[in-house]
């Protein structure tokens, strides 16, 4: 996003006070259309989760973490131990 448009070059002899105002409109006029988009039902019905309903969050999510690392672990173990134990079997 640009914040102070020039177009073809033309010199801005605006005070700094006059573009302050006219970027601060330009930002609550953005403000203002947020909701009003594809998603602005969403945000409107969006709200602060409770401290119970962020909690179970969080632990789900830790637990998810631990699993999916685990997983990736379990695997590693598995290429660093197993497979050389295969592929001496083989012949390899």
């Amino acid at each position: 996003m640009k914040l102070f448009r020039r177009r073809n070059n033309i010199p801005d002899d605006r005070s700094l006070m006059e573009k302050a105002r006219d970027l601060q409109q330009r930002l609550e006029a953005r403000q203002r259309r947020i909701g009003k988009g594809k998603y602005g039902r969403v945000l409107k019905m969006a709200r602060k989760p409770t401290n119970d309903e962020y909690a179970k969050t969080s632990k789900i999510t830790g637990a998810g973490i631990l699993l999916i690392g685990g997983l990736g672990f379990l695997i590693f173990l598995i290429a660093k131990q197993l497979a050389p134990w295969i592929a001496g079997l083989l012949g390899l």
